[in-house]
């Protein structure tokens, strides 16, 4: 199997895929993702938004799974040290219900940056597209940005591309 394809092949450019400033609140990226992903139905799964600090230096993503865990009321979370116990998933729902949407709304406020996946890995415009599959499969990625020399981020590439990518490779044998 082998795809002569490369990242730049199949990359997003930076100004083609939804993104917000780190101090946006919750709230604001909420609004930001139904706009772009949800109503307008442009991108297939898995939905991720980029934040950059003021200087347009990608500081990390924001997944669905981000949103939703930084919702989570904190009584609601699982500890090490006890388990919640209910006799009935109804009434985990009741609680979930009443007291997700009532705390959240307060933990809506929170600023993205702290509930980002900070970004740590990159792959370059000339690296094969098997070197993002690697990357995203060991750092349990959706989304991998692709920079320049390390230094100036120029778009990303979604786990979506880099399947498509490999399996037509695997499909043509």
């Amino acid at each position: 199997m082998q795809s002569d394809k490369k990242i730049k092949d199949v990359m997003i450019g930076i100004f083609e895929y939804p993104h917000i400033p780190y101090w946006f609140s919750i709230d604001q990226a909420i609004r930001i993702i139904k706009v772009s992903f949800i109503s307008a139905k442009k991108y297939p799964e898995p939905l991720a938004i980029l934040v950059f600090d003021e200087k347009y230096n990608l500081l990390g993503t924001l997944t669905l799974k981000d949103i939703l865990r930084g919702l989570e009321p904190r009584f609601m979370r699982p500890t090490e040290k006890a388990q919640p116990y209910l006799e009935e998933e109804k009434e985990l729902s009741v609680i979930w219900d009443t007291l997700f949407a009532k705390e959240s709304r307060e933990l809506a406020k929170k600023s993205v940056s702290e509930i980002m996946a900070p970004t740590k890995v990159f792959v370059e415009p000339d690296d094969p597209i098997a070197k993002a599959a690697y990357l995203m499969i060991h750092h349990d990625l959706v989304l991998l940005p692709v920079s320049e020399e390390k230094k100036k981020f120029v778009g990303l590439v979604r786990m979506t591309e880099v399947f498509d990518e490999l399996s037509n490779a695997i499909l043509k044998e």
